[in-house]
């Protein structure tokens, strides 16, 4: 599979495999969990995800977007090796058709796309 690269010239925004949480409605880290390729604005203060459209917030406890439509708290951040994407409870994350291949490399050891220099 090519790597995901960032394309900003064209328009089209950066891709990466990230770990995404629904926040809102349950109790601290126990909300579904994904493991999905979102899409990043040049500014990274927004992302798309699964049609959603996610604006990055700060002084929000345990979550870093907000659903711009419906106001849903999220918490994305890249995933971890370790499967350690949750702080208190273990959730484990649906992986997506689109990241799974990309992901299970990242377990055996490979960087994440768009991901390789760090």
């Amino acid at each position: 599979m090519a790597a995901r690269k960032p394309v900003w010239d064209d328009g089209r925004m950066a891709e990466r495999i990230m770990f995404v949480q629904l926040k809102t409605g349950h109790d601290i880290d126990r909300g579904p969990a994904w493991i999905s390729v979102v899409s990043f604005s040049r500014s990274w203060r927004t992302a798309t995800w699964h049609g959603r459209r996610l604006r990055r917030t700060t002084g929000l406890f345990d979550a870093n977007f907000v659903d711009e439509e419906t106001g849903d708290w999220y918490w994305l951040s890249g995933p971890r090796r370790d499967l350690g994407d949750t702080r208190y409870a273990r959730v484990v994350p649906t992986v997506d058709d689109d990241a799974a291949q990309p992901y299970r490399e990242f377990l055996d050891g490979a960087s994440l796309p768009g991901r390789e220099q760090g």
